[in-house]
């Protein structure tokens, strides 16, 4: 946001002007007075306040929920009632469930009783899924009506819709036939029957369905809404692209959380408190440090190798990152293809043979430089002694193995969690990484033993 624009509010709010303050921030656009809120969070009840109801309501439903929270606990009464009665249903249903218990009770009882039943029955599907995100303000039309009784229809009704852009042919029992956009009904002969314009290629949502799915669908069909129907087809409601829109932001959020190795933080980074960031983060770097107490493990173990070629220790950082990174490379790529639906479970044959390719031409390219590291520097010292060649191969082969199982272990693991009912992205980086870096230790001890057994060993 321009620096003018805050200085002048900042000028008016001194000046108490509240005529002028409500004629300056009607004008703005609704996303320069977000704007505004963020960085004068102090007057965020006052904005809402002095901004028109309607205006008020689209500034609101677009705020993050801790700012939403604040601004609900400190507007009077009458302002908030209004604000909550005006709020469309999709996104009243949403800030109630992220409310407490209290918080929504009081809130239920500001609205009228039909809004009321209709909001205590979005808020009995589950929190994620697509039941919670519809809205019941859609149009629906008869498939023997005619077009210029539609077209009336929409005049009377349409104002109170979410979007008119799509029109929905419903039977007597209110089961959903198809949607037409409103297009084609405006370039229809007048006394055609709707019936007539649908062309049975009717694309719906499962009100039970996880939200996720409704993500896929949206970005597959290119349609601003699309319709929510029960397992009987009966239509319930419609979501539409903005809600979705949304939703992918929360999930493309929570998933880097998680492959970043904590959990995701439900407010803004700066507006966590340093307990809740501790309390997101420890858990998994509990988790991740006794994994890696393993890596400790494997190496005593191999205690008497080591002691008899101490050489062999100055390549174990080499040997474990590189599949740590070969892992956590395999991970997001695969991670990030389910979220956009371009592999499923059903897809791990596939997966795999490419990662065992993909794997071993990454590891034989590593592999390589590490041998030729190894026999650049025999020109220089004398430290890896007349056996240099098979020290070299031992690191090059450890390297192939070390890099083809990171890259199967990044690429199986989310998959394996998927098939197991869990998120994928819990098969975070350091997760696979961690994994790695004990196998690693193994696999690369394990050929060392194989080739210097009798020289060195």
């Amino acid at each position: 946001m321009e620096e003018a624009v805050v200085e002048e509010i900042v000028r008016l709010l001194e000046l108490e002007d509240q005529a002028q303050l409500k004629v300056y921030l009607d004008d703005l656009n609704i996303s320069d007075v977000e704007h505004l809120i963020d960085e004068l969070p102090q007057y965020a009840v006052k904005f809402i306040e002095t901004l028109s109801v309607k205006r008020a309501v689209n500034v609101f439903r677009i705020l993050d929920f801790p700012t939403q929270e604040k601004i609900i606990k400190k507007l009077p009464g009458n302002k908030l009632a209004e604000l909550i009665n005006l709020l469309p249903p999709d996104d009243r249903t949403s800030l109630f469930s992220e409310l407490k218990g209290d918080a929504v009770k009081k809130l239920i009882i500001l609205l009228p009783a039909k809004d009321r039943i209709e909001a205590l029955s979005l808020l009995g599907y589950e929190e994620d899924s697509i039941g919670r995100l519809m809205t019941p303000d859609y149009v629906a039309v008869k498939k023997d009506w005619t077009v210029t009784r539609v077209l009336s229809h929409i005049r009377r009704y349409g104002k109170n819709s979410e979007t008119i852009d799509v029109v929905y042919v419903i039977d007597k029992d209110g089961i959903l036939l198809d949607d037409i956009r409103i297009r084609e009904i405006l370039l229809a002969d007048p006394e055609a029957k709707i019936g007539d314009l649908t062309d049975q290629r009717l694309i719906a949502l499962k009100a039970s369905d996880h939200q996720e799915e409704a993500i896929n669908i949206f970005r597959m069909n290119n349609r601003v809404a699309l319709p929510v129907v029960d397992d009987n087809n009966v239509l319930l409601g419609i979501v539409t692209v903005d809600d979705i829109l949304w939703i992918a932001n929360e999930e493309y959020t929570e998933d880097i959380h998680k492959i970043g190795g904590t959990q995701a933080l439900d407010e803004p980074y700066l507006d966590m408190p340093i307990l809740g960031l501790f309390k997101r983060r420890i858990g998994w770097l509990v988790v991740l440090f006794l994994g890696e107490m393993l890596t400790a493990t494997a190496m005593a173990h191999f205690e008497a190798d080591i002691a008899k070629a101490v050489i062999l220790a100055m390549f174990v950082p080499l040997i474990i990152s590189s599949g740590g990174n070969s892992g956590s490379q395999a991970s997001t790529l695969i991670i990030q293809a389910m979220a956009l639906g371009e592999i499923t479970i059903g897809d791990w044959w596939r997966v795999m043979r490419r990662e065992i390719i993909s794997g071993l031409m990454l590891g034989l390219v590593l592999g390589s430089i590490g041998f030729l590291r190894i026999f650049a520097w025999t020109f220089f010292t004398d430290m890896y002694g007349p056996h240099w060649m098979l020290i070299g191969i031992t690191v090059g082969v450890a390297l192939v193995g070390v890099v083809l199982w990171g890259s199967l272990a990044g690429s199986m693991l989310p998959l394996l969690l998927k098939k197991l009912g869990a998120d994928p992205a819990t098969s975070s980086a350091p997760f696979v990484a961690t994994l790695v870096d004990v196998t690693g230790l193994i696999i690369y001890f394990s050929v060392a033993v194989m080739f210097l057994t009798g020289v060195l060993l």
